[in-house]
């Protein structure tokens, strides 16, 4: 790297005080951050519960991640590329607006009930009972973002013919998002799988359709 240097002066200053190198390792700490905070929520998380499920003390977690802040929104973007990631792939790689959240949903059905990891979504999730401004803040920006490219994939949809030109793209969206938000809380209350994929299909079935659709 160009600032080599620097970085191994800047690392020398931080450690020093420690009187030891770091002894963990940082992506496995990660992880178990990302699994602490997906099941807790942001706020019922404390930095307590961060460093005894990191396996590490306090000391090395502000060293390695910053504050709970800090951690929690590299958190956020380590779940959207290994676990949240379901979605974009959908909307880029379906023919069709509704074939995409169809695609969407349905694995959404399968990832938020996955046996071995903390039920729902995490950035929905985490969000609940969150009285800090900026995470709020941040997470519905999150989930505001989706609804917003769930719509931009539907009025290209309504331009190509595909959707009728009177359909509202806006409703529609939020629609979508609302589903999958409460598929969400639904795993987390217990929903299965099954019981998912169930409002899958009645989510499916209010779109409209025209003579050219073929998804």
């Amino acid at each position: 790297m160009v600032h080599s240097e620097e970085t191994k002066e800047q690392v020398g200053r931080e450690s020093k005080p420690r009187g030891r190198p770091r002894s963990f390792d940082r992506a496995t700490a990660l992880e178990r951050a990302l699994m602490a905070f997906w099941e807790h929520g942001y706020e019922a998380t404390s930095v307590s519960d961060l460093t005894r499920a990191m396996g590490i003390g306090a000391p090395s977690l502000y060293a390695a991640f910053g504050d709970k802040r800090a951690l929690f929104e590299e958190v956020v973007r380590e779940y959207g590329v290994r676990y949240g990631s379901f979605g974009d792939r959908a909307l880029a790689e379906e023919p069709t607006a509704r074939a995409a959240v169809e695609r969407m949903l349905r694995e959404a059905a399968v990832e938020y009930t996955e046996p071995d990891r903390p039920r729902g979504c995490l950035v929905i999730h985490a969000a609940t009972n969150c009285t800090s401004p900026e995470v709020e803040e941040s997470l519905r920006a999150r989930r505001n973002a989706n609804i917003a490219a769930f719509e931009r994939r539907m009025r290209a949809d309504v331009a190509a013919g595909i959707l009728p030109a009177d359909t509202d793209v806006a409703a529609l969206a939020r629609h979508t998002g609302a589903i999958i938000q409460g598929m969400s809380q639904q795993a987390r209350d217990g929903a299965s799988r099954e019981e998912l994929e169930a409002l899958v299909e009645i989510a499916l079935s209010i779109w409209p359709r025209t003579g050219t659709h073929t998804g």
